[in-house]
């Protein structure tokens, strides 16, 4: 249920235009009443006549205050445009603007009030052929159509306002939205530029701390090694560009980027890291008559990759175990398990990439868990076949 809005809120700015116009439909209104009695009561009632002056003037000035205390300068102004046909202007004008609150109580006093102020006022008026019956007839049409009028104003500025507001909350609501996609958008970015550097970083961290604790190697093994350092660097390089990729949609080349990795793609990671010096178990037995969706497999992919990381930073020299198994009705679970080390190869870690990993696998339906077991390090995720 909509709240309806308040008098400020709906009603419009008085700026000097909108004075001026109200004041004129109200002097054409007056000039209509009074014109046809104001030369007889000049000629043979002067003390009406000056009335209808006085009380006219003072009507235009009480009205410009309407809005500070509607009802009552309503009421005061019909009581004039009784006696003066020069004040009925401001009383029309009165009696709509109170229209427009829609307040029941309102409506029905002043049109009252004005209702009869215009009886009173054709009766002592000096009208020609002036009929009971038709002028009261003319008057209760008058004063019904100006209630009237008044209520539909303030009905269609509230309709104004609703869509107005709707409008406004639509477009806050889509800026949210945006917001939201963008701060999204950028959280999948960063989870992936952690998922590939880190891995890559580890590794050129690990070699080169190697590589500075040995001083037996001759030139070619050492070339050797700098050149693993820089084939690493380079496959970080190039994956990163992958990842940003996703950031120049707008570009008109060319898409450049390589293929995201899948579930296919994990022997070749843990066969990479074994070259590296890495000990890994690797036990498959996913059902291989169904091929891994892309996006599940993906996302076990980053899993080892993450967990291959950590050993390397946490652990390094331990024996990693890798366990995955599934089928397309119980999902795929992938366990890593490797001993609780006691050293580190001093590369930094952020602390982020288990979270990013709970966020990913989360956002495929899945869960993740880690626990110590038997002075291991267990790391565990389940993840619905169909992503």
């Amino acid at each position: 249920m909509e709240t309806r809005p308040t008098l400020s809120e709906t009603q419009p700015e008085l700026t000097w235009v909108s004075h001026a116009w109200r004041y004129a439909l109200c002097l054409v209104i007056s000039v209509g009443v009074w014109e046809s009695v104001a030369g007889i009561e000049r000629r043979d009632y002067p003390l009406l006549f000056t009335a209808e002056l006085v009380l006219g003037a003072a009507a235009y000035v009480l009205v410009f205050f309407r809005r500070r205390a509607p009802v009552r300068i309503a009421l005061a102004v019909a009581a004039m445009s009784a006696l003066s046909g020069i004040a009925a202007g401001p009383a029309t004008l009165a009696a709509v603007s109170v229209a427009t609150r829609r307040v029941t109580w309102e409506v029905l006093l002043v049109g009252v009030a004005n209702l009869v102020a215009a009886q009173t006022y054709t009766t002592i008026a000096p009208f020609v052929d002036n009929d009971p019956v038709i002028t009261t007839l003319v008057n209760v049409a008058v004063n019904t159509g100006m209630m009237g009028w008044g209520l539909y104003i303030g009905s269609r500025r509230e309709i104004m306002w609703n869509l107005r507001t709707r409008a406004e909350r639509a477009e806050r609501e889509q800026e949210l939205r945006v917001a939201q996609a963008r701060s999204t958008e950028r959280a999948r970015i960063a989870r992936e530029m952690h998922d590939v550097l880190a891995h890559r970083i580890t590794q050129v961290s690990m070699q080169a701390g190697a590589l500075a604790f040995r001083d037996d190697l001759d030139g070619d093994r050492l070339r050797e090694g700098l050149g693993q350092i820089q084939g690493q660097a380079n496959d970080a390089l190039h994956e990163l560009r992958d990842v940003l990729g996703v950031l120049r949609e707008d570009d008109p080349g060319p898409v450049t980027a390589r293929p995201q990795p899948t579930y296919d793609d994990i022997p070749a990671l843990v066969e990479e890291a074994r070259t590296l010096g890495l000990d890994i178990d690797f036990s498959d037995e996913v059902d291989d008559t169904t091929p891994v969706p892309h996006a599940t497999g993906r996302t076990v992919y980053r899993i080892v990759q993450e967990g291959i990381t950590n050993v390397r930073k946490h652990a390094p020299g331990s024996v990693v175990e890798i366990r995955s198994a599934g089928d397309p009705e119980s999902g795929i679970t992938v366990v890593l398990a490797n001993p609780l080390g006691d050293r580190t190869t001093g590369a930094p870690g952020a602390g982020l990439g288990l979270v990013g990993l709970r966020e990913r696998t989360e956002l495929r339906g899945g869960r993740l868990h880690q626990r110590t077991e038997n002075s291991k390090f267990v790391l565990e995720a389940w993840l619905p076949w169909t992503a």
